[in-house]
C-alpha cells in the first residue's frame, strides 16, 4: 500500500487546473484564496511572490526552474517588480470548463514563462499532512536537487509550450504527478522534524502500520495487531507511533475511515451499507453517528453537497 498516494487520492475534490503564462515587464498577477493549494513553476524569466489578504508568509524571490506551493491556497500575488499593478488572472481555458489554458499580458519588457495552477483538494477535516504543509513551499532550482521534479517541471514545460499532438492527454498527468514529487522534495527538506509525516512515512515502525490500516480501514483493528505489523511490543508501538504521526494508532485509524468514507461519499455511488462496511462500522447508524461527529453533517447531506 502506497500510503501517499492513497492520502492524495482520498483529499483529492476535482482535477487540477493550470495555465501556461506569458507576460512582459512590468507585470503583476492577482490569485485569490483556493480550496486546496496553488503552485508556479517558473519557466523563464524571474518574479517575487508576494502575500495578499493577510496571508502570513514572506515575500519569495523566484527564478527560472523554481518551483513554489502555496500549501493552503492563500490570496496572493506574482509580480515582476515591488508595486507593479496586478491584473486578476483570469486564464483562457482551451475547451470550456477544461484544465488548463493560457494567460498573457503583452508588452516591451523582459519576458517570464510560468506555468500557474491549483489542486482541488478537501479541506473539511484535512488530512494531516495536508494540514500541516506550511504556507510556503519554496523549491529552488539548483544542480543536482530533486533530479524527479526537475525532469517534471522540464516535460510539464514542453508539453505546455509546444502544445505536441496529445498535449491535452499528458499534461493534465503531468501536473497530477507534480504534486507527488513536489511533496516528495518537501518531505526530503532539512526543515522537517522527527514528528512530522515526512517521518512518519520513512519511519520502519510507523509507515508498516500506515500501510496495513491503509490497505484494511474496514478491518477492527487494535492496537496489538498493528503493534505485530510494526514488529514491536504494544507498549512500544504505540509510543513510537504517537510520537512520530503525533497521535494515537487508534485515533489516526478512525480519523483515515473518515477521510475514506468522506472520498467514497463524494466520488462513488456506493450506498450508505456499503460505505459504512468499507470503513469498520457494524451498521449505517453506526456510520452515520461516527461520520456527523467528525463533519458535523450527515453523510446524505455531504454527499449532496459535493454534488453541488
Amino acid at each position: 500500500m502506497d500510503v501517499l498516494a492513497d492520502i492524495l487520492t482520498a483529499m483529492r475534490s476535482g482535477r487540477p487546473v493550470a495555465a501556461l503564462t506569458e507576460v512582459h515587464a512590468p507585470w503583476g498577477l492577482r490569485f485569490e484564496q483556493v480550496l486546496g493549494a496553488a503552485f508556479h513553476v517558473v519557466l523563464q524569466g524571474s518574479c517575487q511572490l508576494v502575500p495578499l489578504g493577510g496571508a502570513a508568509f514572506a515575500e519569495v524571490q523566484l527564478g527560472p526552474g523554481d518551483v513554489v506551493l502555496l500549501g493552503r491556497g492563500a490570496p496572493h500575488a506574482i509580480v515582476s517588480a515591488p508595486g507593479a499593478d496586478l491584473t486578476p488572472f483570469t486564464p483562457v481555458r482551451d475547451t470550456p470548463g477544461g484544465s488548463f489554458g493560457r494567460f498573457a499580458l503583452p508588452g516591451s519588457g523582459a519576458r517570464s514563462t510560468i506555468v500557474c495552477g491549483a489542486y482541488k483538494l478537501a479541506r473539511r477535516r484535512p488530512h494531516p499532512l495536508l494540514r500541516d504543509l506550511p504556507e510556503v513551499v519554496h523549491l529552488p532550482a539548483a544542480p543536482g536537487r530533486d533530479p524527479g521534479l526537475r525532469a517534471m517541471v522540464d516535460l510539464l514545460g514542453a508539453e505546455l509550450h509546444e502544445a505536441p499532438p496529445g498535449a491535452a492527454a499528458v499534461a493534465p498527468s503531468l501536473v497530477d504527478a507534480l504534486l507527488v514529487y513536489l511533496l516528495r522534495a518537501w518531505m526530503a527538506g532539512s526543515e522537517n522534524t522527527a514528528t512530522s509525516w515526512s517521518a512518519a512515512l520513512t519511519d520502519s515502525v510507523t509507515s508498516r502500520a500506515l500501510a496495513a490500516m491503509h490497505a484494511e480501514p474496514g478491518r477492527a483493528w487494535t492496537v496489538e495487531q498493528l503493534a505485530a505489523v510494526a514488529g514491536l511490543s504494544r507498549a512500544a508501538f504505540a509510543r513510537r507511533f504517537a510520537s512520530v504521526v503525533g497521535e494515537p494508532p487508534l485515533t489516526y485509524l478512525t480519523r483515515w475511515r473518515m477521510t475514506t468514507a468522506a472520498q467514497l461519499l463524494r466520488s462513488t455511488d456506493k450506498t450508505l451499507a456499503q460505505v459504512a462496511a468499507a470503513t469498520g462500522y457494524s451498521s449505517p447508524f453506526a456510520f452515520a453517528k461516527a461520520f456527523r461527529r467528525e463533519y458535523a453533517t450527515t453523510p446524505g447531506s455531504y454527499r449532496a453537497d459535493a454534488a453541488g
